[in-house]
């Protein structure tokens, strides 16, 4: 690498701050392996809608960021492109601060002034976050959770100036003419010139040339200041052409910008009408909207799925709460002069173990208040609320997913409840909420009402399995029999664990071809598959469009299958993400494995497909 003050090597590992030379690297300081790549510590992906289930409108829009200084990943939503764009941004700001801030602190940490100055800042962060922590349900009690659709507006004028009428140069005036009766054209004679005839004469003659040189200059001035004016006029003349044409396209802009305020405000009138009117979907967007309202650390995830019944007004928030990792340990932190170290002291296990318990309960209600105030279209008589804590197993080392409370408690019920004066946990114990006695445990419990797994899209499966054998040519095979035998294969593998598998509509767009439902506390969840019957490499991008239809599902796992193998760059993207990759050979064998026989021939299969494509 090499350094931008004096183009020495950079031999410090890649997240040093100081140069061999001194040198220290800015924020904007790129740091290059070769002449094309660069690193960059701010990372913005694409854009990606979200539909919903029908596939007729885009819920959410949701783009991927990452400041790799600061290790932090975010995922930013909004209803709208434009809301999207403005919550990036000020993230970015947001990172920008922070970086600064943390780069102020690494200059100075060589200082013992510096160093107690942080460690009094540290210590005063470490308490603020415990009071945070402590008022996670009174926090809200002071705030107005309903949307305030007004504020949601576009409302700013028009930023770009209109461009300035240019100013015409002044013109030159013609000098003044020449005077024959002046004194310099008027010859005066001596006494032997009146004398001297000829002498006269000539020195008449000299004076009349001189006039006459005079008048000769004078014209040629008047052509020239002709010249120059005109060439005024002309150049003015195209000055203000050119501005007639920043002026069209000055307004031409700020027209677009007005259509595009007023398109985008009329969408948040349309919103709130159709919120108003107590559409299923748009309870579900408000809500949302509501939810993401919320303000609550930044270490706490915000991720959550819902769903509304419009028969029965029973609004359901399945909510991914914060893990211990995400909990506030650091008590304070000390500067030890004699090690010249900043030394953190942490709350003890127990302590730890309890304001986690405390923040769960608070989380839970602190978010049932929030939906009831904010709804008021009034289309919400009892809501139903299942946290879900991601953890790792300390037995087994794997990642889980448990519900570990679960409370449904109507509107009117909870109304009667004074916040700002319960204890939390008898109060969720008191409206019959779910739960085990510790909440550090992570013990799973039986949600009290989950999001309905009915889909619009699910059509009727047909079986198989029976009809094929080991003459079967599953590359070969009818593409919509065999999304259906994929159905039957993943029904049978789940039946265990009383999980079922629903097949959807055939439409041969790479969707979604069938969707699991696994009630396994651990392993569990929505599972979206799709089935591929190839008989080419299966590239990156079908992998990429999988993983795109997991998020957009809101999915814990996406699967593929497909009658051929991976090209090495779709095992690589699905390295570390809930993606299972199944080529001909897994197939096969959990064919096998449920007493299915059949074989998978690529060549044959091309001349197969080949010859049923000419007889079309």
């Amino acid at each position: 690498m090499k350094c931008p003050r004096s183009d020495c090597d950079f031999t410090n590992p890649p997240e040093a701050i100081y140069c061999d030379c001194g040198y220290y690297f800015q924020e904007n300081d790129v740091v290059t392996t070769n002449k094309t790549e660069k690193n960059s510590l701010l990372q913005i992906g694409t854009p990606v809608e979200h539909w919903n289930a029908s596939g007729s409108r885009v819920l959410k829009y949701s783009i991927e960021m990452e400041h790799k200084g600061l290790k932090e990943h975010k995922l930013v939503s909004a209803p709208e492109p434009d809301m999207l764009e403005n919550k990036a941004n000020l993230q970015i700001q947001k990172w920008k601060e922070k970086w600064k801030k943390l780069e102020s602190k690494r200059r100075i940490t060589e200082e013992k002034k510096a160093n107690l100055e942080e460690a009094n800042t540290r210590s005063k962060e470490a308490r603020n976050a415990f009071e945070q922590i402590d008022n996670l349900l009174i926090h809200t009690l002071s705030i107005d959770d309903t949307v305030d659709w007004e504020s949601l507006k576009k409302k700013e004028s028009f930023s770009e100036m209109k461009p300035s009428k240019p100013s015409k140069e002044s013109y030159r005036e013609y000098p003044a003419q020449p005077d024959k009766n002046s004194d310099v054209f008027m010859p005066t004679f001596t006494f032997f010139e009146k004398l001297n005839k000829s002498k006269k004469e000539r020195k008449i003659q000299e004076f009349e040339n001189r006039y006459s040189n005079a008048i000769s200059e004078w014209e040629e001035q008047k052509s020239l200041i002709d010249t120059n004016n005109r060439n005024i006029d002309k150049k003015y003349e195209s000055q203000i052409k050119k501005w007639e044409e920043e002026v069209a396209n000055w307004e031409k802009r700020k027209e677009i910008f007005l259509q595009k305020q007023e398109m985008f405000n009329a969408k948040i009138d349309e919103m709130k009408q159709s919120y108003l009117a107590k559409d299923a979907n748009s309870i579900i967007e408000y809500c949302e909207m509501v939810l993401n309202n919320s303000e609550y650390p930044e270490s706490f995830p915000k991720n959550f799925e819902l769903e509304y019944n419009p028969e029965n007004k029973i609004f359901i928030i399945e909510y991914q709460l914060p893990s211990l990792e995400c909990f506030p340990n650091v008590k304070e932190v000390k500067y030890v002069a004699a090690r010249k170290e900043l030394k953190e002291s942490y709350i003890s296990e127990s302590e730890l173990n309890k304001m986690f318990d405390e923040g769960m309960y608070k989380i839970t209600l602190r978010t049932i208040h929030e939906i009831f105030e904010a709804d008021s279209a009034n289309a919400i008589d009892a809501i139903s609320f299942n946290g879900w804590v991601e953890s790792t197993n300390k037995a087994t080392g794997k990642e889980e997913n448990n519900c570990i409370l679960s409370i449904q408690v109507k509107k009117d019920e909870f109304l009667e409840i004074d916040l700002s004066r319960i204890d939390p946990k008898i109060s969720f114990k008191n409206l019959k909420g779910v739960a085990s006695s510790k909440l550090s445990s992570l013990t799973p419990v039986q949600p009290i009402l989950q999001i309905s797994k009915t889909d619009k899209r699910f059509v009727e499966g047909y079986d198989v399995a029976d009809t094929i054998d080991n003459s079967t040519n599953l590359a070969a095979m009818n593409w919509e029999d065999f999304e259906h035998l994929i159905r039957e294969l993943f029904e049978k593998e789940f039946q265990s664990s009383g999980g079922e598998v629903k097949v959807t509509q055939a439409s041969k767009d790479g969707g979604v071809d069938a969707i699991a439902f696994d009630p396994d506390p651990i392993r569990g969840g929505k599972i979206v598959i799709q089935a591929k019957r190839y008989t080419n490499t299966v590239g990156v991008n079908a992998v990429r469009d999988l993983y795109g239809t997991v998020v957009n599902e809101g999915a814990t796992k996406g699967i593929l299958v497909s009658t051929a193998d991976y090209g090495p760059d779709a095992y690589q993207f699905a390295k570390d993400k809930p993606l299972t990759l199944m080529n001909g050979a897994n197939l096969l064998h959990l064919l096998e494995k449920h007493g299915h026989h059949a074989k998978i021939d690529i060549r044959e299969a091309k001349k197969i497909l080949a010859e049923q494509e000419k007889s079309k």
